[in-house]
């Protein structure tokens, strides 16, 4: 940078600084207050810590059911200090006995013990975290599902149909 004049590398360089002192405060740089310009060059980077955060807490299937569980204060209380991120409680026990059963006697088994997997909003809450979503194409010979970053037009589908999924809502498009 010393040996250019390349204005672009001067500027990259005093935001590298700037996240430098950013990173040496323990922050995380997706918690920093950073102008357009400046997102458009952090993305380059790919920092880890200029990422979203979901946190997924395990638990046994009992303190799910019961919605309790003795470390879950401790762990909000760290994430509210920490940025406040989203937490999901789940139980991997009881994802793993669902996943092995049949649809109709998971659907039994979550009626008869009050509870239900915890899955669906794990998926929602990640494609938001990361600002995607996700529609449908339908052909003659196959269905397929295509994810994009919100507020993008979908790439060109060749004649096929649109299948659009946004809040439970399909709407069939030609």
């Amino acid at each position: 940078m010393k040996r250019s004049n390349d204005k672009q590398l001067k500027i990259e360089l005093e935001l590298c600084q700037k996240v430098k002192a950013w990173l040496e405060e323990e922050k995380d740089v997706r918690l920093g207050e950073w102008k357009a310009a400046d997102i458009e060059i952090l993305n380059t980077f790919q920092l880890l810590t200029a990422k979203p955060v979901v946190y997924l807490v395990n638990m046994n299937e009992k303190d799910y059911q019961r919605k309790k569980n003795k470390f879950l204060p401790k762990i909000h209380a760290w994430v509210q200090e920490h940025g406040g991120e989203t937490i999901i409680p789940f139980s991997c026990v009881l994802e793993r006995t669902l996943a092995d059963m049949l649809p109709h006697e998971a659907d039994k088994y979550c009626e008869e013990n009050k509870v239900q997997s915890c899955l669906p909003k794990i998926i929602k809450t990640g494609f938001s975290a990361i600002n995607l979503i996700y529609f449908f194409t339908a052909g003659p010979d196959e269905v397929k599902c295509w994810q994009i970053r919100r507020h993008t037009k979908p790439p060109k589908l060749q004649g096929r149909s649109i299948l659009i999924l946004k809040e439970d809502l399909y709407v069939l498009r030609s």
